[in-house]
């Protein structure tokens, strides 16, 4: 079966087919960055005004370039959420009205479940159970995953995410829009040492995160010491360690208490090199195994959607012609689903 994926959630239009047995055949992603750099994040309204400029020519691109045809299709996945509500609109109604003119099956896909199963991609891919750490611009996330549809939260952020507290931290910085990416090659001129950042919430018991603190010392450092790019970049780096070293410490405590051996990692904010090199070694420390996507499947995209609506397909699930949007959604909600 041939599923068509569509995502929308955000700041890119991404689209992709999936075959329940061949694997990924086509993806094709446009991200909205440029458009919103001059705002310093994603204004919503230009965001939904882009998705209906870009999805239907992206959808004709994506199966032309495969040679799927229309005919071939078995159903369409579409993110439901979380997101933005126009965003998401768009993404869900055009799904929607596609699956009722081609009298195919659709299914509303989570986000975060599409992130957290992003590494299915992958040839060498993690088996069940494991923990998964979610992190991006929206969210932070511990998950203990028994299986697709059978998620356990073991923690979350209170505050700002990670992806969050990157963005605005490299604003204070003055780094472009989306300001990781940019955060992380200034650390790569930063010298190590200068500045120590706190490591929140990690001398208390639990798996919850907060950044918002981090987000606040990094002003008052700027604030104090900042006067040339030497120490822009010192406290890039700074910040980029102590993130780092707080996402490994929960991480660790997620493997203890969970007893898993498993560590996969996922969202925008799994592609910083830095975090991935602590989680590897902190993983070697456990006698666990980690598991990231592939860059380009970090940041939001098609291929991650079309797996995860392949996978509830499959097992049966559909939605009926309601156009179902939620922009905020809890993934623990999914908790209970029967998945195949």
């Amino acid at each position: 079966m041939y599923v068509l994926g569509i995502e929308t959630s955000c700041d890119e239009t991404a689209v992709a087919i999936y075959h329940a047995e061949k694997g990924l055949i086509s993806h094709i992603l446009y991200s909205q960055a440029s458009a919103h750099s001059e705002y310093g994040g994603v204004v919503p309204e230009l965001a939904s005004r882009d998705h209906i400029r870009k999805l239907t020519p992206l959808i004709r691109q994506t199966m032309q370039d495969s040679g799927v045809k229309a005919k071939d299709i078995g159903g369409i996945a579409y993110t439901a959420g979380p997101g933005l509500m126009g965003a998401l609109l768009v993404g869900a109604a055009t799904a929607r009205s596609l699956a009722w003119a081609w009298r195919i099956p659709a299914v509303a896909v989570h986000h975060m479940e599409g992130h957290l199963l992003a590494p299915m991609l992958e040839e060498d891919s993690p088996e069940f159970p494991f923990v998964a750490l979610l992190i991006s611009g929206g969210h932070t996330l511990l998950i203990e995953v028994g299986g697709i549809g059978q998620y356990r939260l073991l923690g979350e952020s209170l505050d700002d995410a990670a992806g969050e507290a990157f963005d605005k931290t490299a604003k204070l910085l003055g780094l472009a829009y989306p300001g990781g990416p940019e955060l992380a090659r200034l650390a790569g001129q930063g010298r190590e040492g200068r500045f120590h950042f706190p490591r929140p919430m990690t001398d208390r018991p639990g798996l919850d995160f907060s950044f918002s603190g981090l987000k606040t010392f990094a002003l008052n450092t700027i604030q104090q010491h900042v006067v040339c790019d030497q120490d822009r970049a010192d406290v890039a780096i700074a910040f980029q360690r102590a993130m780092a070293d707080t996402l490994s410490i929960k991480c660790k405590r997620a493997l203890q208490q969970t007893g898993l051996k498993t560590l996969v990692v996922a969202g925008g904010v799994s592609a910083n090199q830095m975090i991935r090199s602590k989680l590897l070694e902190m993983s070697a420390e456990q006698g666990a195994q980690v598991f990231f996507p592939r860059p380009e499947f970090c940041t939001d995209n098609g291929a991650m959607i079309a797996y995860a609506g392949c996978q509830r397909l499959l097992a049966g699930q559909t939605q009926n012609l309601e156009i179902f949007a939620r922009p905020r959604w809890p993934i623990d909600e999914l908790v209970g689903t029967e998945i195949a």
